[in-house]
């Protein structure tokens, strides 16, 4: 080594210092990474700012960007996709009475129980050559991103998409402002019991323009994000392991998935947090 360093301008005591220097660095990302999976063993679909928050609500200091360049040469950051299949299309059906769209895009709002949003949607189960699907129709409050009543079913009709309207009636707390619940233009959504409903409860009715998925795009988030992690490397054969697997993930995106928009918390966490500073 000193043979070597005696050609170059590089001092010995800087060489030592900078190798040490990186056995040092080597040392703190392998107890980072041991940390990084334990979070991913829980979560496996947590990307790197969400891993991020958990560590530091473990009481751990790290930056986001050393968490993503750890992940990222570990291969544990979170792979997201989007199989393209023939969806299921709910304007298809005897149209009724459409709404205006009240939203326009204004999903922001830090009221709970103000801005609704609620759409349907087919998960599949079965073989390839013979899938069956069953139905999901969720209602998600876009202060809290919580799931706040669901329903599913075999079929897509009025009662199954009245089911979780009948919950949220029930479920909602008194406040001092009316609820607006925005849909697609779906032939549910355009039933007279459905707008009978809420009429009597005096929730405003929004709806989407035509064919225009963006109108209602939290909606549709969440449901990429569902499918992607429900489906992914998994393949369900029956109907009730599907179905118990849809209810498991909901409870556990409702109650253990942190979320950065929520700073950290979760969608029940955030609930309370935000409804205890209106009271």
């Amino acid at each position: 080594m000193d043979e070597i360093l005696h050609y170059t301008s590089l001092k010995r005591s800087t060489f030592y210092y900078q190798a040490q220097r990186i056995n040092r660095r080597k040392n703190k990302d392998e107890e980072l990474l041991k940390l990084i999976k334990e979070v991913k063993s829980k979560h496996p679909c947590f990307g790197y700012r969400t891993v991020t928050l958990k560590l530091r609500s473990q009481g751990i200091k790290v930056n986001h960007k050393r968490v993503s360049r750890i992940m990222r040469e570990n291969d544990l950051s979170a792979h997201m996709y989007n199989k393209q299949r023939r969806k299921y299309n709910s304007a298809l059906g005897p149209q009724g009475k459409k709404a205006k769209n009240l939203l326009h895009r204004r999903f922001d709002t830090h009221l709970p129980f103000q801005k609704m949003v609620t759409d349907v949607s087919e998960f599949r189960y079965g073989n390839k050559t013979q899938e069956e699907r069953v139905y999901l129709s969720p209602i998600k409050d876009l202060c809290t991103d919580e799931i706040v009543s669901y329903s599913i079913s075999k079929h897509p009709t009025t009662a199954f998409v009245v089911k979780p309207l009948d919950a949220l009636i029930k479920l909602r707390p008194k406040l001092n402002y009316r609820m607006t619940l925005h849909s697609d233009q779906g032939v549910q959504y355009q039933s007279v019991q459905w707008r009978k409903k809420l009429k009597e409860n005096r929730i405003f009715q929004s709806m989407s323009r035509r064919a225009t998925c963006l109108d209602n795009a939290p909606m549709e988030s969440f449901f990429h994000t569902m499918k992607v992690e429900l489906y992914h490397n998994k393949e369900y054969t029956t109907q009730e392991e599907l179905v118990k697997a849809m209810i498991s993930w909901i409870s556990y995106y409702n109650n253990e998935r942190i979320k950065v928009k929520l700073k950290g918390k979760t969608p029940v966490e955030y609930r309370h947090l935000a409804l205890r500073n209106i009271v």
